[in-house]
């Protein structure tokens, strides 16, 4: 029998993390690597690249980066062999990068539809397909985290978020998980999404400022999402403690989708 312990060791595993630059991408890549993984972050701008890999290495992480931006159906291809080439392998892959777009639905333009769409969506697909291709499948082995939230599971309340498109992606990105768990379990590979709900970040600065307060008061915990709450999850879903999980979507959110 494998202690606890070691069934939640990453040492010698790899894991590539989009949009892990800042925010909650920074957040899981660094659960991954304080877990002994090492880990390659990409983003769209090399300086919070760089900002970012001096944190992790910091705490004593190897980390790497390549500059990638997915909303490019090439850039995903591109990426992919950007982890081969550093990492050798890639045995975590976290779709964390992407966009969000506030209107109301009826003026919602075509290319902001786009923009969520073709990021939070296409560009998932491809790179998810380019690294099975090259290193999950003939391995037969992987765990693959993809990013949703709480607003893939759920329209907005009457009075706060008007986000067709972003509620729209992420709730692709939910069947996105439980089809390809369905699909990819053939070649041992692990499939499963986080949802967030609420927490500080560059994308909900604006309607945290607007009604962070009311948001928290509505969660049963009473709060919104902090930087240490979404470490456990992804180290659960990435690691071999995780092992007979695929294809859930776990929720982490104060509670708020359970009321």
């Amino acid at each position: 029998m494998t202690s606890v312990r070691e069934l939640f060791s990453l040492e010698g595993k790899t894991a590539l993390v989009t949009g892990g630059s800042r925010g909650l991408g920074l957040q899981l890549a660094m659960a991954l690597g304080e877990q002994g993984a090492t880990v390659l972050i990409s983003a769209r701008k090399q300086a919070g690249l760089d900002e970012a890999v001096a944190a992790l290495r910091a705490q004593g992480i190897a980390a790497h980066a390549a500059v990638a931006d997915l909303a490019d159906p090439a850039a995903a291809d591109a990426l992919a062999q950007a982890a081969m080439d550093r990492l050798g392998q890639v045995d975590i892959l976290v779709n964390n990068a992407g966009a969000g777009w506030a209107a109301p639905a009826e003026d919602t333009p075509l290319e902001a539809w786009d923009k969520v769409m073709n990021l939070n969506v296409r560009g998932v697909f491809l790179l998810t397909q380019a690294v099975g291709r090259r290193s999950m499948i003939p391995r037969r082995a992987g765990s693959i985290v993809n990013v949703a939230s709480i607003a893939g599971l759920a329209g907005n309340p009457p009075g706060t978020m008007k986000t067709l498109a972003y509620n729209t992606s992420k709730g692709a990105i939910v069947n996105f998980t439980r089809t390809l768990a369905g699909e990819w379990g053939a070649y041992g590979i692990n499939v499963n999404a986080i949802a967030p709900g609420f927490f500080p970040s560059k994308m909900t600065h604006g309607l945290l400022n607007e009604m962070g307060e009311r948001l928290a008061a509505d969660a049963p915990l009473g709060r919104l999402g902090g930087d240490d709450d979404l470490k456990g999850a992804v180290v659960l879903f990435a690691s071999r403690a995780g092992r007979h999980i695929t294809g859930q979507i776990l929720a982490i959110d104060g509670g708020v989708s359970a009321v």
